[in-house]
């Protein structure tokens, strides 16, 4: 398909239906209308509770008094008890202290989005449906199956589930979560009350800063490493270079934070996830504007379907999609954002600073490696894996044979990091971190240790090598291997080569 900009979102297009002026206020108003919130009636008993709470915490904890004193909770009247008032005989509440009559308070030590929702309802509606939210759900996948049996439980305590978020267990003797499942501001958590997530694994307590949510570090907590170190990349990129040379005109601390009008130095991982544009909201459904998925073994493009429970997920390219008002997963289809929609979602942003031949050609190059990725290397590697169990050269158990590792690492190491580099304009992760390990370690590992494993079982390699021409060999990049390198290939490198570096230059 030829990309061409999004006619809905197009600035130009909006200044003429609506006079520069009005455009502007429009503008604004789109902006500040995402960080509106309500706030709900405080009663008397309440306000004396939370002033005795202040009180105390801060001659007990006055650095966590310190940090709330700077948020923006403060100067609203939005208390320790505001956030963390519970209800006797609810699951996570605990006694705590007394009131000056005497009568036990209770409290939630776990404040739950469902708490934020009193204030941040839109926001805390989007979060909920949103890839974040269902973190926790890695952990009944083959990761999880790497970390509780070949890791360890300790492991995965302190180590998956402080990004990914698990279930908080209460203790029933005193009410309290156990060590084993908190302190958890895993993005995914599964909180006693039912909701999922934790506001503060970017907004850290006390001081909720969306200052610190606009940060790329924020999101380098748990987006980093040999699996998927966004934060590498960016770092590498141009738009990290140009953040941190320009950080302090980034105007992190403003209320209205529109990419294009109030900063324009660089973008965070939050401008393009989730910040307004001109023509476009803030969202907390970081999947919003994302078209591909890079983390499978097989990258595909993705429609979203959502319900009007609150919930949303993922429809690959090529599968039927439902219409609006249909009844699927026990809901009604509300809405339907196809793969084309998230991608004008995610060009929107762009335009605040590129025109539409650098987007265009930026999206060009990045499907470009998805594919070669995808068609090159992941589909026939994943075809002659399901052959080799099929026949029964490898098991159904997962990591029970050194080849499985190998396929582990190419797709969920260095097949991700290619992908990602492409996607956020990293060239060393989408080149040396990436398909050149992919290539190497499928040439070199992977090839190598299949023929071993057929050989073991068979005496010889038949089936590998039918394998090879089956799935390999009919893929024109595959050619070199089978054929070596032409010499009209050499002969180009050597030409230039000796141009550079003389003649006789590469032996």
């Amino acid at each position: 398909m030829t990309w061409s900009p999004p006619v809905e979102t197009d600035v130009k297009f909006l200044k003429k239906l609506l006079g520069c002026a009005a455009f502007a206020t429009a503008a604004l108003t789109l902006a500040s209308a995402d960080a509106a919130t309500t706030m709900p009636p405080k009663s008397k008993e309440d306000a004396a509770i939370g002033k005795i709470c202040l009180d105390c915490h801060q001659k007990e904890s006055p650095g966590l008094f310190s940090e709330w004193k700077k948020s923006s909770h403060a100067p609203k009247d939005v208390d320790c008890y505001g956030c963390h008032k519970g209800k006797e005989g609810d699951k996570g509440v605990v006694q705590h202290e007394k009131d000056k009559a005497g009568k036990p308070l209770f409290i939630s030590v776990i404040v739950s989005p469902k708490t934020c929702a009193q204030c941040h309802e839109k926001e805390v509606a989007q979060q909920q449906r949103s890839h974040h939210a269902k973190g926790g759900q890695i952990l009944a996948s083959l990761d999880n199956i790497m970390g509780e049996v070949i890791g360890g439980p300790a492991a995965v305590n302190a180590g998956c589930r402080q990004c990914h978020g698990g279930t908080v267990m209460i203790d029933k003797a005193s009410g309290e979560a156990t060590p084993e499942t908190w302190p958890d501001t895993g993005i995914g958590r599964v909180n006693p009350d039912g909701s999922l997530g934790s506001c503060s694994a970017c907004h850290a307590r006390h001081r909720f800063s969306s200052a610190q949510a606009r940060t790329p570090d924020t999101c380098g907590k748990c987006h980093l490493g040999p699996d998927h170190p966004q934060l590498e990349i960016y770092n590498e990129s141009k738009h990290g270079i140009l953040y941190r040379a320009n950080v302090n005109e980034m105007n992190l601390q403003s209320k209205k934070w529109v990419a294009g009008v109030d900063y324009s130095a660089a973008p965070t991982c939050a401008t393009c996830h989730m910040s307004a544009t001109r023509t476009q909201g803030i969202t907390h459904d970081v999947g919003e504007r994302i078209s591909w998925t890079l983390r499978p073994p097989i990258s595909t493009k993705l429609n979203m379907v959502r319900l009007a429970n609150g919930d949303e997920f993922d429809q690959p390219e090529g599968t039927p999609l439902p219409k609006i008002g249909d009844t699927v997963k026990g809901s009604k289809v509300t809405q339907i954002l196809t793969w084309e929609d998230r991608r004008k979602n995610m060009t929107n942003v762009c335009f605040a600073c590129h025109g539409s031949n650098v987007i265009s050609g930026h999206y060009k190059q990045f499907d470009d490696v998805v594919n070669l990725y995808n068609d090159k290397f992941a589909k026939p590697i994943a075809a002659s894996m399901k052959e080799l169990q099929d026949k029964g050269y490898i098991t159904a158990a997962p990591f029970d044979e050194k080849i499985e590792w190998t396929w582990w690492e190419i797709w969920h190491h260095e097949g991700r990091r290619a992908r990602h580099g492409a996607a956020m304009s990293g060239p060393d992760y989408t080149w040396w971190h990436g398909i050149y390990e992919v290539a190497q370690h499928t040439y070199f590992k992977w090839i190598p240790e299949m023929r071993e494993m057929v050989r073991k079982k068979d005496g010889n390699e038949k089936f590998a090598d039918e394998l090879l021409a089956k799935y390999f060999k009919p893929i024109e990049g595959h050619d070199w291997y089978f054929n070596g390198i032409s010499k009209d290939a050499i002969e180009k490198v050597r030409k230039g080569f000796e141009e550079r570096y003389g003649k006789g230059a590469l032996k």
